[in-house]
């Protein structure tokens, strides 16, 4: 099974599943839920109900905060409804701490991306040119450790803090990237494509959760879409990082070592970068939540964003949740919308789009595998700068539908450019033009906001956890539906598998109508309280 799914791209079969790969985390990390769980979607009158209650919600947020604070009382998670604004002129700044953060999303990327150029002149390196299993490996070993990584990356920030997990998660990510640029062996090379993958598991966890946790609540939608297009720069460098391999095919131990120096990078930035405020006064640490505060929005809000927080805690002797806390009736509705939207994200065919892309632009006259892959990336780059732009104007439910939408009409355009014989004189250019679009169309909305999405509608309490197990559903999924897509299209044929695509984003559109809520301009505690109020 194996040695027909890494079926060639350029004529060997361990590159198609890596070229596949290779975009998937365009997807800015897609999840499904773990295996024989299945999604219960919300009814429509439960969105509208939540709908409404985060219209009221900034309202009355005030003043049920201030209740909460003479009186003690409250439990659940209604106690953290006070908002986190930074409203007005600040002395503090979020940006250099967002880069830095950021680091990780290269990262995420760039090991991604790294295989791409490099399979075919490491095979050859490490004596195994001819062996499509072990090649393999070499590209879904960062896949297995990524699982691995997604899963703990939760567990690691609740416990050490956000700014202590990136310096951890700098280990692997660093290390691995030292073992496959020195490698002279097959075993060290799968070796330290694991220790990459279980870093970027982790950073994909970890980044949208702290760029949130400390983005003002009126930037907070563009600055965590930075996030994905960081993720697409992480892919391109990678793709530019190949170009001198055919004048020196040793390039490719250069192409892993670089990625050492952002590692290095990302854990001496987290040193200097302040800990998520919320993080921080969970764990009582109120002076070290001044201090974070003072840098990030400046000393004017100290008090008041201290007393907010704090007021935001009183009342609650709950411990910290467990992972089968997300799976009770209090948070499954709103575990199951995330990792709904990313199995959707997965199954609307970006990895499809990506794999057929080379054979798509040479049926158009572009013989360049460089060529594709870089409109490809280009197109994707372009997408999500725009979404960033969009995210606090249009709001993530538009931003989805407009995207899931784009995608549907891109998948039929793609089918009848391969099946229309009306069409036969224009098929080349039509499935550039659908391909293009496509990717558009992702990068508007179906890449980015998910990941944005999920640590907005997740309550703090188990905030961290349910995004780790949503990218770890995210990473399953991803090599599932790699393995066993070849077969599927050999069955049914590439047009009968696009107008599948399309039938997927239709319900992907319907979903979203009906069971996900707007979150821009509010914060997090105030979403939370509108969700789980009504639980």
């Amino acid at each position: 099974m194996q040695s027909s799914t890494y079926a060639a791209v350029k004529g060997n079969a361990a590159f198609a599943f890596q070229r596949r790969s290779f975009f998937s985390n365009l997807v800015s990390r897609s999840a499904t839920t773990t295996t024989g769980i299945r999604f219960k979607p919300l009814h429509s009158s439960a969105s509208k109900a939540m709908g409404a209650k985060l219209a009221r919600a900034e309202n009355g947020i005030h003043s049920l905060s201030s209740v909460k604070a003479r009186s003690g009382g409250g439990g659940g998670d209604e106690e953290e409804a006070m908002p986190l604004r930074s409203e007005g002129k600040s002395s503090g700044t979020v940006l250099p701490f967002v880069g830095v953060a950021c680091l990780g999303a290269i990262l995420f990327g760039y090991h991604l991306g790294v295989v791409n150029g490099a399979l075919e002149y490491l095979a050859k390196d490490l004596g195994i040119a001819d062996n499509a299993v072990l090649q393999g490996w070499i590209v879904s070993a960062l896949l297995a450790g990524a699982t691995v990584g997604s899963f703990t990356g939760g567990a690691l920030a609740d416990k050490f803090g956000r700014t202590r997990t990136f310096q951890l998660d700098a280990i692997p990510l660093a290390v691995g990237a030292f073992l496959c640029a020195t490698a002279q062996s097959v075993q060290t090379m799968i070796v330290g494509r694991l220790l990459a993958g279980v870093g970027i598991g982790i950073s994909s966890a970890i980044v949208p959760l702290y760029i949130s946790e400390i983005s003002p609540t009126e930037i907070r939608g563009a600055l965590g879409s930075v996030n994905q297009l960081f993720i697409c720069i992480g892919i391109l460098a990678a793709l530019i990082a190949g170009l001198p391999l055919a004048a020196n095919p040793l390039w490719w131990r250069t192409m892993f070592g670089v990625a050492v120096i952002p590692s290095v990078l990302l854990a001496i930035g987290m040193g200097f970068s302040p800990e998520s405020p919320r993080w921080l006064v969970q764990q009582g640490k109120l002076t070290q939540a001044e201090k974070a505060i003072k840098t990030l929005y400046g000393k004017e809000k100290v008090v008041e964003l201290v007393r907010d927080l704090s007021n935001s805690g009183q009342g609650t002797s709950e411990p910290e949740a467990g992972w089968f806390d997300l799976f009770s009736s209090r948070y499954w509705k709103v575990v199951s919308v995330g990792a709904a939207l990313f199995l959707f994200q997965q199954l609307a065919g970006i990895n499809a789009v990506v794999y057929y892309s080379t054979s798509v632009f040479r049926s158009a006259g572009i013989e360049s595998d460089v060529a594709a892959s870089a409109l490809v990336g280009a197109s994707n780059v372009f997408g999500t700068a725009v979404a960033s732009s969009l995210m606090d104007k249009m709001g993530r439910k538009s931003l989805l539908l407009t995207s899931f939408g784009g995608m549907a009409l891109s998948m039929l355009l793609l089918s009848l450019s391969f099946t229309w014989k009306a069409l036969a004189a224009y098929s080349g250019t039509l499935a550039v033009v659908g391909t293009v679009l496509y990717v558009l169309s992702f990068s508007l909305g179906a890449g980015p906001v998910p990941a944005l999405l999920l640590p907005e509608i997740f309550a703090s309490r188990i905030r961290a956890k349910a995004v780790a197990l949503s990218l770890g559903m995210h990473w399953i999924s991803n090599f599932v539906i790699g393995l066993y897509f070849l077969s599927v299209v050999t069955k049914f044929g590439i047009s009968s598998v696009y107008l599948g695509f399309a039938g997927v984003c239709v319900l992907a559109v319907m979903y979203i109508a009906g069971n996900v809520v707007e979150t821009k301009g509010r914060s997090l505690e105030e979403i939370e309280l509108a969700l789980t109020s009504g639980a």
